[in-house]
């Protein structure tokens, strides 16, 4: 089986540690960092990602704005998209997912939770 690539959008460098320590569980995903959104558009157009992870609240570009600018990108625009933040409530859950994110996990993570939604996203076994 081929691996997976997944990029995590986070600009805490010990929550992006978090999310790569968890996403490390699941053998095929290989992992990319990118410290803001802005980091995030450079990545995007030098690999094609399997599966996108972002906070919302970041400097520069937030994460509403950057899954709505992969979601215009052709090469992109398909790509499972999952918010992990802080923000808990309805509204910005339902504009992330109005704006095309898949899944929307708040903060403080779990790695169980995390893994299981990815797989899901992924369909991996």
């Amino acid at each position: 089986m081929t691996d997976r690539l997944c990029l995590v959008v986070e600009d805490s460098p010990m929550m992006r540690q978090l999310l790569v320590f968890a996403l490390a569980r699941i053998k095929s995903l290989k992992v990319v960092e990118a410290d803001d959104g802005v980091d995030a558009l450079r990545k995007l157009t030098t690999a094609r990602f399997d599966l996108i992870i972002t906070d919302i609240n970041m400097p520069v570009l937030d994460g509403l704005k950057l899954v709505k600018k992969i979601r215009s990108d052709e090469v992109h625009k398909d790509v499972p998209i999952m918010i992990v933040t802080t923000e808990g409530s309805a509204e910005d859950r339902q504009r992330a997912l109005t704006l095309g994110a898949n899944a929307y996990i708040t903060k403080p993570i779990q790695a169980p939770q995390v893994i299981a939604k990815v797989k899901e996203l992924l369909k991996l076994p």
